[in-house]
């Protein structure tokens, strides 16, 4: 009867890991495209910085 008891208590405790795994894994998935889409947005602002400072004319005082 111990045994079973503690085989139960065993397997319970390996499904709420493997359910713990699963949720962190999500959570990194989440981080990386939440990365992926603010590294999008910065080179995105980047060119347009670029495309300013093409636009801009040069004022040259000699």
């Amino acid at each position: 009867m111990k045994k079973v008891v503690l085989s139960l208590a065993l397997v319970a405790v390996l499904g709420l890991s493997f359910t713990s795994c699963r949720e962190t894994a999500d959570k990194a998935g989440d981080a990386l495209e939440n990365a992926a889409d603010a590294t999008g947005d910065a080179l995105e602002d980047a060119g347009d910085a670029v495309e300013d400072a093409v636009d801009t004319p040069v004022r040259r005082s000699w």
